[in-house]
């Protein structure tokens, strides 16, 4: 309970931090792939004032597990001076998926989660990458912390 009383709190505390004026991103949309433990789809929209939202669909089917899940985060853009076109940004949000693991029975989990990473937007081209870490604090059905995920995103950005 006190893991998930300081969760709450941390997370209230990344939605109150003031956001730059200036929009961070070079770009309003993005729409690629993910690639870490889970592979699967991400698609990023540009909110206001250097913060973006985040939807990454994943499934992963491995030594008789399988999972889906889709997590959407808040993120919270920052520039990096001296290096155009590159932003660190930090955020939270939540993940629900399920999971089924052969000869057992599967069921349904939710989490909260974190993000760190560094965004790049080539200037000539459509291209954005990034890379971030994303660990979580699963709430359902068993209360838990994991480590997270490195993933490495390659979106068209429009």
């Amino acid at each position: 309970m006190k893991k998930l009383i300081f969760t709450l709190i941390a997370v209230a505390g990344l939605f109150t931090m003031n956001l730059s004026d200036a929009n961070a991103q070079d770009y309003n949309n993005a729409i690629g792939g993910r690639f870490g433990s889970a592979n699967g789809v991400s698609f990023k929209t540009a909110l206001n004032k250097g913060a973006m939202l985040e939807l990454i669909g994943n499934f992963r089917s491995h030594h008789g597990a399988t999972y889906a899940n889709l997590t959407g985060l808040y993120e919270v853009y920052k520039p990096i001076s001296g290096a155009q076109g590159l932003n660190w940004y930090y955020g939270a949000g939540a993940t629900i998926g399920s999971y089924k693991v052969k000869g057992y029975d599967g069921d349904v989990y939710l989490s909260a989660n974190g993000v760190l990473g560094l965004d790049y937007k080539f200037k000539d081209a459509p291209i954005n990458l990034s890379i971030d870490w994303v660990p979580a604090l699963q709430l359902t059905p068993d209360t838990g912390f994991w480590g997270g995920d490195i993933g490495l995103g390659v979106r068209f950005a429009f």
